[in-house]
């Protein structure tokens, strides 16, 4: 990178860090360490613990028998400790190795995302611990997802990574990230900043599993630049305990019928409060975007977003939030929001919180359910999110980790 950029994004930086956070619960990064003991390269991760390659599968990392996987990538607390590919057509690197091997990566660099958007951001560039990239060769097309793990293993640290993912021309690239703490009960905070850039007629596939404790707070920050033809589809799930989520990813479809889906599954526990929205911008005609979330509380706090806004002739739009509270407790809410600037363009939105209805359980029931069972049946299917598509492995794993955490929700 050009020493004046660096210095420019450091100043920036510096200034955006003391300023409190606009969205969430304002995290005081003062009370978490930055540093952490090295980790050793594994070349076959395989020989992790059995604990670990479990933990990491419960968020759709598998060591054991990675066939099914186009790349590799592990990060443990500061650093990477595995990277590899299986297919032609894809890299998988530590972002670090890539700036030093590619100097027009550094045109990417805080691009997509601005360095001082918010302290988080501002924190990832002052003290940043590597993250990864990668990137789907022109006219490449992966069988199999390229997959990602970023862990956290000591207590109290702050783990920041900023990781670039670069789709080239009528690429097709699928990417699933999962992210987990060793410790069940030790808190701990996650700064990510993730870059998408989907050239024209890409395609591009990123699904992130969580799977952290009650005490970690986690803060992504994410954007995506779609350009002609290109379509961006995000996923998220989030089924397991954590103390504090805020995200609010950004996709702005620059060229002309470029599209972006998201689609989003949360359920918040007692303690937990998550602050979770979608952002995307149409300004190319003919875009399009549709943004699904749907929210389960059984005793937290959820704020559901959705911001949709056109700037350009014959786009369309469209946001649906679902939440369901259980029980007595937890609270949802709902906060859709359009904002068109010019005549011709579509955008919509419907959101509904409320309860399970007591006659869908009770016809349940009287088919030979009990009450417990009738109820799984409803949230089970509540979950389910129709999710356009997706590769039929990546899909499998997507519903594994769902259904593997419905057990633990009901």
């Amino acid at each position: 990178m050009a020493d004046k950029k660096i210095a420019a994004n450091k100043d920036k930086a510096r200034a955006a860090a003391a300023k409190p956070a606009a969205l969430g619960e304002d995290i005081d990064l003062g009370t978490y360490v930055s540093s952490a003991e090295e980790q050793p390269y594994e070349a076959d991760p395989s020989r992790l613990p059995d604990k670990v390659k479990q933990q990491m599968l419960d968020a759709g990392v598998i060591l054991d028998d990675p066939s099914q996987r186009a790349g590799t990538f592990i990060q443990m607390d500061n650093a990477p400790v595995h990277s590899s590919i299986r297919e032609e057509g894809v890299e998988v690197l530590p972002v670090s190795q890539a700036l030093d091997k590619y100097d027009w990566l550094s045109d990417y660099w805080w691009r997509a995302v601005a360095v001082n958007t918010d302290k988080y951001t501002a924190n990832v560039e002052l003290n940043q611990h590597n993250g990864y990239f990668i990137r789907a060769l022109p006219g490449s097309k992966t069988v199999y997802p390229v997959q990602a793990c970023l862990y956290l293993t000591k207590a109290r640290l702050a783990q920041n990574v900023h990781n670039i993912i670069i789709a080239e021309e009528d690429s097709e690239l699928h990417i699933i990230t999962g992210c987990a703490t060793a410790s069940e009960e030790e808190a701990g905070l996650h700064l990510g900043v993730s870059e998408f850039y989907i050239k024209r007629g890409a395609r591009v596939t990123f699904t992130m599993i969580h799977n952290w404790n009650p005490e970690v707070a986690v803060r992504p920050r994410s954007a995506a630049i779609v350009e002609e033809d290109g379509l961006f589809l995000n996923n998220y799930v989030l089924m397991k305990p954590v103390r504090s989520l805020q995200t609010n990813p950004t996709v702005i479809c620059e060229g002309d019928n470029a599209a972006a889906r998201f689609n989003s599954v949360l359920v918040a526990d007692a303690g937990s409060s998550l602050d979770v929205g979608s952002r995307v911008i149409l300004n190319g005609r003919g875009t399009k975007t549709e943004i699904i979330s749907r929210a389960i509380t059984t005793g937290g706090y959820i704020v559901a977003r959705g911001y949709v806004e056109g700037n350009a002739p014959d786009v369309k739009g469209h946001l649906e939030c679902r939440g369901l509270i259980l029980g007595e407790q937890g609270v949802i809410y709902a906060v859709p929001e359009l904002k068109g600037t010019l005549a011709g363009i579509d955008l919509s939105h419907e959101a509904a919180v409320g309860k399970i209805a007591e006659e869908e359980v009770e016809y349940l029931m009287a088919r030979g359910l009990t009450r417990d069972e009738a109820t799984a049946t409803i949230v089970r299917g509540f979950l389910r999110v129709d999710i356009e598509g997706l590769p039929p492995a990546l899909g499998a794993e997507l519903q594994r980790a769902i259904e593997t955490s419905e057990q633990d929700l009901m």
